[in-house]
């Protein structure tokens, strides 16, 4: 029973220290992590359920899932750089401060695109579907959409 009580201790430290870290935004990439691990195995089972599993799909799976990693990375970069334009250069003043955007949208995105797919690959798997559930995710994907497509129109009317 000692045991168990280190591997609590361990995951709290992980968790205070990516909260410590990151803030919010730690746990927002821990949840993009979960799900696309949740997707992976879940897609995997669906597949192999059906009889049509095999290791070459599972490294375009995974190759996918390292392509999303990538695009959350340039999102988190071009953060940074914007962040350092608007609050060094002179010419471009803000009626806000300017922390971060592209990062949490794209990684929001992200995580909206694996659990519809999550619940894809649960149906697949013989689990009932709300439709409403599948309605609320795409509606919510569809906000994310719309957030950055606003901030883009608003540069464009600038």
């Amino acid at each position: 029973m000692e045991y168990i009580n280190k591997y609590k201790a361990a995951l709290a430290a992980i968790a205070g220290g990516l909260t410590a870290l990151w803030g919010w935004f730690g746990w927002f990439c821990l949840i993009l992590a979960a799900c696309m691990g949740l997707d992976y195995l879940t897609g995997s089972a669906a597949a192999r359920k059906e009889g049509r599993w095999s290791s070459r799909t599972a490294r375009e799976g995974l190759w996918h899932k390292l392509a999303i990693l990538v695009a959350v990375t340039v999102a988190c970069i071009l953060d940074l750089v914007v962040g350092l334009m608007v609050n060094n250069l002179p010419g471009l003043p803000l009626p806000f401060d300017y922390s971060v955007l592209f990062g949490p949208l794209v990684t929001a995105w992200y995580i909206l695109t694996e659990l519809g797919s999550i619940l894809e690959n649960a149906g697949a798997l013989g689990a009932p579907q709300p439709r409403w559930f599948k309605r609320a995710i795409a509606a919510l994907q569809d906000g994310v959409d719309s957030s950055g497509e606003r901030t883009d129109t608003e540069k464009e009317k600038r």
